[in-house]
Parts: structure tokens; C-alpha cells; sequence
């Protein structure tokens, strides 16, 4: 079957950002609009010939961990990934509410992703327990360890305030989506490694007393998450639709609306996540046949919503333009990063009819960096086009480069072990010395927002360095997908080379990290104190000595949206966005849940205590640990297991 016309038209949407020029014929004969790029999966009728990438590291990067796949996984590292999620899920979930007391909505959705991603990989890994003869795990421990966290997810499911959700910003909406489909593939990904039927049609029905049919039923039964699927998609395809109507096409040419409360803020976060979550949707949503009326923000206009099936080409479609719009939004910083968003100038002014997006918000976060690399790799494989696997390694490049990491040395750029003990490290742009960091980590002023934002990178680092698999022929309406075999096998080298190259980097940033748990293993918010900590001197950084360029932008996320007519037409603050105070005593009514260094300082007899420990743990001021920078560290451990070690 050849490529359907939207498929057409989405790859030439997309794919004139870069690449040699080639056209591509539409089903018809016809030619679609020039296309500058060949891509490696076609339709059964080859019509072009795709340049197989080199490389996708820079001319001066070589690899350095030898050939792919030979390394032997470390099971230290996997021990390391297994506490944490341990500390994460024992410490801060509570299992009869269904969720994590002491988030907000969208850090809870983002965290509930987390697990359902680390668990996945465990899941992954447990048959590399077994290469002793003696098995290292019995098997049923095993499964009882990926069961437990899978019930706290299902439970997730119904602690979620999903009714609350659908009233906040289009960010807040398309956490979830991501999050349900992450579960969807946990399940997908357990079922096919340890349940998968050897009967490929109908239901095995024993004959009575036949021991061979009883055994058959049994090795033939599914993973019981499955049940839990049609739950999972269902709250994912509600939520998209909802998000869908963030879509604005009469101001910047397109792109998504950040919070329809606010004034027109068309951010970097929210059309990363409508991209990453319409991609997703059209690999990973398996349909949805539930009628609920819960459906969306119903316009009377609209009819009945249809069932759904899979690769609905509309979620594709999605995708492309909202990747298409990102690229030509002028987004990106001279460092190769992207900055936070754009306001219209003057749009409150009667006589003024501006609608273009001109007024940058110049501020760099790390999750800005980080959800776009899920779209980006599911975009490849819709399309089989290189480029955007291209993109998404430099845009890696870029980040590594920002923390003070150089690839080609794999090593730090700056040379700190003649630094003075009251002095940091050089501040890069997204780090220092070679450790990721948010602007507001040094000086201990993260918001519940900010606590979460180093996590999501990773989680979607991980997410795009999963080594590349040829596609397996489809359901209708396009099952017919072939690939050119040279050219995919010259793509997946240069993926794996180039992901294998950022272990050093992953390896630097997880020991940090690693430094900063406390004695019950909880991760701390800034890692660069696991490099410092032990000799530093004199009182730690604040927001005026942490070398960090506070004024190129506006920083609402960590502390607080401005009250001003660049933001607001009435002055009203919007649920969710509000600045954290440090303080517990200040405001208990605010949307971001005010914690210092451990919720317990509420006593007023204990702040003198957790003044002398913020003196020797810079991890203890501000929110200090939460269950958001569990998350972050969680991530981070994954994102090393998977890309540094898992075979």
C-alpha cells in the first residue's frame, strides 16, 4: 500500500528544515511539494534512495567506549536505580490515596511517568539476573517486584484529580497523556518479554481433564495489566482532545497556547509536549472504544466524539505541523538551546494589530531541552526520516555542552581542582562543570516546578537513545511500511555511537547526583554540591554570588508569574503558577505545596537544627528533598542504566 496522502503531506511540512533536495510522489502519480530528504521507510514501491547518515557526533568527537552493545552491564548501576525508585515509592507514596501527597497535579502526572519508565526498564533487565546458572533473583521476587509498582501506578490512575487537570494550563493537560502512554508501553513491553502466547488466534479452551490443555491455559495467559489498558488510553485520548484545543493558528502563525488565563504566552514546554504527545498518541494509543461523555471541552458545534483506533493519521499530522511551527519560531538561543517563549508586543493596545510573536522570553530551563527528544524520535519512527534523529542528537550536544562537559575530551571544560573551596565552578549556560543545573538550583530557590524540571530531561533522553528497531509491519491502513536495509543499518550505528558517546557525561552527573542522598537515600536538587561539598568553605551560594545570569529572562516558573501587563490583563494569579515562598508559615493556600528542608520545621523548636544542617548540606535549604528531586535523580539513574549499561 503506498503512503497516504496526509503522511505526504506531513513529511514535506517537515522535512524542508534541512537535508539534500529529493521529491517524493504522491499515491496518485502526482508530486507532493519538494521534499528535502529520502526517508529509510517507504511504501511498497521504492522511489527514491536514501543517503545513509555518517555520523550523527561532530567531526571531532570519536567514539569512546569501543564497539556497540560490547560493553557488560554493571548491575551496581541497576542496584543504584532500584533504590531509588524503592526510597521514591516508600518514602512519598501513599499507596491508599493513589498518590503522592505532596505534589501538585502536573509533577504528579510527571512523576507517575518516572516510575512507569524505570519500571519498564527493570522489567527489561530481569532476565539479565539469570545469566548464572544459579539464578541471582527467584523468579516470582522478581515479579513481585515489577506487580508492586504496577499496582501503584494502576492506583496512580484513580488518585489522579482528573477533573482538576482539565481546568489548568495546556502543560498541566499534556502531563497526562504522556503519562498514560508511558504505562501503556510499561505493560506492552512486560507482556511481550514474559507473556507472550504462542497461539497467535482465538483462546485456548482445555479439554476436561487434560493436563496438557490446563498447562497450555496457562502459559498462554496475558500480563494482567492489560486490563488496565483500555482505562489508560481512554484517559490519554480525553486528555489530548482537551489539549488539542490549545492549537491557535490566528497569532504566530500557529503553535500552542500556554494557559488560555493569561494573556497569549506561546512557550517552548507546551508545543514540545503537544509534539511529543501527538507522536505518541499516533505509535503508542491503541484505540479507544469508550463512549464517556467526559470527553473534553465540548463545543456544541462538534459532533458525538468517534471511536478511535490506532495510528490515527491525525495525530501524526499534529505532530508535523507542531514540530514544523517549533522550528521556524526562533526559539532557539545562540548557545543551540531552547529559550522559555514568546509574547505578543502591544497586545493589550486597542490600535495595535500585531499578531506575530516577537517578545522573547530569553530564560534556558532544562526541561525545555528534554521533552521535544521524545517527539523527535517517535518522528522517526513514523517517517524513517534521519533528520530528525539528526536533530535531536544535536540538540543533546548542545545541552552536554552548556553544563561545561566537553564530548570530544569526555571530560569538564573547566579545570576545577585548583579552585578556591568558596568559589564555583564557571557557569556555561544550562550547568557547571560538566553537571546539569536549572538557574535556580545553586542558591536553593526551586519552586515544585523547577524541583521537577531536571528529571524530565533525562526521562526523554532515555526515551530518545533506546536503540533503533526496524519497523514491524502495521495495522491498517498502512501495514505495508518496507525499509531500506543499508540505509536503517547505517542510521542505527550512527544512533548508538552517538548515544554511547554521552555515557562519560551520564557517568559525571549520575556520581554527583549520587552524592547528594541523605542518609535515608533521598537525592538532593543541586548535584553540583556532590562535587563541592566536600570541600567547600564559608556560607553557600544565593541568587546574587551564583554566577548565574538571572536577569536575561523572566523565571515565573520558580518564582511566580508577574503581575504585570506582559503577562495579565486582570491581575488575577492562575492556579498552579503562583510563586513558592519558602517560608511554611507565610501561605498554606497556595497552589505549590510549601516545604523547606524536610516538612517537619512547621515546629518552631526544630529551625534552629535545620539551620546547622543547611550549613553543611546546601541540599537541605529552600524545599529541600521532595518527592519531585527523587524523581530527578531516578531519571538520571535510568537514563545511565540504559544508555551507559543495559546490553
Amino acid at each position: 500500500m503506498a503512503l497516504t496522502l496526509v503522511r505526504v503531506m506531513c513529511l514535506g511540512a517537515v522535512l524542508a528544515v534541512s537535508g539534500a533536495a529529493y521529491t517524493l510522489p504522491t499515491p496518485d502519480g502526482g508530486k507532493s511539494s519538494l521534499i528535502q530528504e529520502c526517508p529509510i521507510f517507504f511504501a511498497s514501491t521504492k522511489r527514491c534512495d536514501p543517503i545513509a547518515p555518517k555520523s550523527f557526533l561532530p567531526a571531532n568527537v570519536a567514539r569512546t567506549n569501543g564497539d556497540e552493545g560490547s560493553h557488560s552491564p554493571d548491575l551496581n548501576v541497576l542496584a543504584s536505580v532500584l533504590e531509588a525508585i524503592h526510597v521514591m515509592q516508600t518514602e512519598y507514596f501513599a499507596p491508599w490515596l493513589g498518590t503522592w501527597p505532596e505534589a501538585i497535579d502536573w509533577t504528579a502526572a510527571v512523576m507517575g511517568t518516572h516510575v512507569s519508565g524505570a519500571v519498564r526498564s527493570i522489567s527489561e533487565a530481569l532476565v539479565h539476573l539469570d545469566s548464572d546458572k544459579e539464578s541471582l533473583v527467584d523468579w516470582k521476587l522478581k515479579s513481585n517486584l515489577v506487580d508492586q509498582y504496577f499496582t501503584q501506578v494502576t492506583a496512580s490512575y484513580f488518585g489522579q484529580d482528573a477533573f482538576a487537570i482539565r481546568n489548568e494550563a495546556y502543560d498541566d493537560i499534556l502531563w497526562v497523556v504522556l503519562g498514560w502512554l508511558e504505562s501503556i508501553q510499561l505493560v506492552n513491553a512486560h507482556n511481550d518479554l514474559y507473556f507472550k502466547s504462542n497461539i497467535q488466534d482465538g483462546v485456548v479452551t482445555p479439554e476436561a481433564g487434560s493436563f496438557q490443555g490446563i498447562s497450555d491455559f496457562f502459559l498462554n495467559q496475558p500480563y494482567h495489566g492489560n486490563l488496565w489498558v483500555p482505562a489508560f488510553a481512554h484517559r490519554a485520548r480525553i486528555f489530548w482532545d482537551l489539549a488539542s484545543y490549545g492549537w491557535d493558528t490566528k497569532l504566530c502563525g500557529g503553535g500552542m497556547v500556554w494557559n488560555p488565563r493569561l494573556l497569549p504566552y506561546k512557550n517552548a514546554i507546551t508545543n514540545e509536549l503537544y509534539i511529543a504527545a501527538s507522536i505518541s498518541m499516533y505509535l503508542y494509543f491503541p484505540g479507544d472504544e469508550n463512549p464517556s461523555p467526559f470527553s473534553g471541552a465540548e463545543n456544541p458545534n462538534d459532533p458525538a466524539h468517534p471511536r478511535t483506533g490506532p495510528r490515527d493519521a491525525k495525530y501524526l499530522k499534529a505532530a508535523v505541523e507542531g514540530y514544523k511551527w517549533l522550528v521556524d519560531s526562533n526559539m532557539t538561543d545562540e548557545k543551540g538551546l531552547y529559550v522559555d517563549g514568546f509574547h505578543i508586543s502591544g497586545y493589550l493596545d486597542s490600535g495595535n494589530n500585531n499578531t506575530k510573536c516577537d517578545q522573547r522570553n530569553n530564560m534556558v530551563l532544562s526541561y525545555n531541552q528534554g521533552v521535544l527528544l521524545t517527539g523527535l524520535r517517535g518522528l522517526w519512527e513514523a517517517t524513517g526520516a534521519s533528520s530528525f534523529l539528526s536533530d535531536g542528537h544535536k540538540l543533546i550536544q548542545n545541552v552536554i555542552k552548556a553544563s561545561g562537559y566537553d564530548l570530544k575530551s569526555d571530560t569538564l571544560m573547566d579545570d576545577i581542582s585548583s579552585l578556591h573551596p568558596s568559589r564555583l565552578p564557571r557557569w556555561h549556560g544550562l550547568g557547571r562543570a560538566g553537571i546539569m543545573e536549572d538557574p535556580c538550583d545553586a542558591s536553593g530557590t526551586c519552586s515544585q516546578d523547577g524541583q521537577t524540571f531536571k528529571g524530565i530531561f533525562f526521562h526523554h533522553l532515555t526515551a530518545f537513545c533506546a536503540p533503533l528497531a526496524a519497523p514491524t509491519p502495521g495495522p491498517e491502513p498502512e501495514p505495508d511500511t518496507h525499509v531500506d536495509m543499508r540505509a536503517f543499518a547505517a542510521a542505527a550505528e550512527s544512533h548508538a555511537e552517538a548515544c554511547s558517546a554521552y555515557s562519560g557525561w551520564l557517568k559525571h552527573n549520575a556520581r554527583a547526583a549520587l552524592r547528594t542522598r541523605d542518609s535515608g537515600g533521598k537525592f538532593g536538587q543541586w548535584w553540583t554540591a556532590g562535587l563541592l561539598a566536600e570541600h567547600w568553605a564559608g556560607p553557600w551560594p544565593t541568587m546574587a554570588d551564583d554566577g548565574v545570569p538571572h536577569d536575561i529572562g523572566t523565571d515565573y516558573r520558580n518564582y511566580g508569574v508577574p503581575n504585570d501587563t506582559t503577562w495579565r490583563a486582570d491581575g488575577r494569579s492562575p492556579k498552579g503558577h503562583r510563586p513558592v515562598f519558602l517560608d511554611p508559615d507565610r501561605d498554606q493556600n497556595q497552589a505549590q505545596k510549601p516545604l523547606t528542608a524536610d516538612g517537619a520545621e512547621k515546629e518552631k523548636g526544630k529551625r534552629q537544627m535545620a539551620d546547622e544542617a543547611r550549613a553543611r548540606d546546601p541540599n537541605t535549604r529552600g524545599r529541600g528533598r521532595t518527592v519531585e528531586t527523587q524523581g530527578g535523580g531516578l531519571a538520571l539513574l535510568r537514563a545511565y542504566w540504559k544508555i551507559a549499561h543495559a546490553p
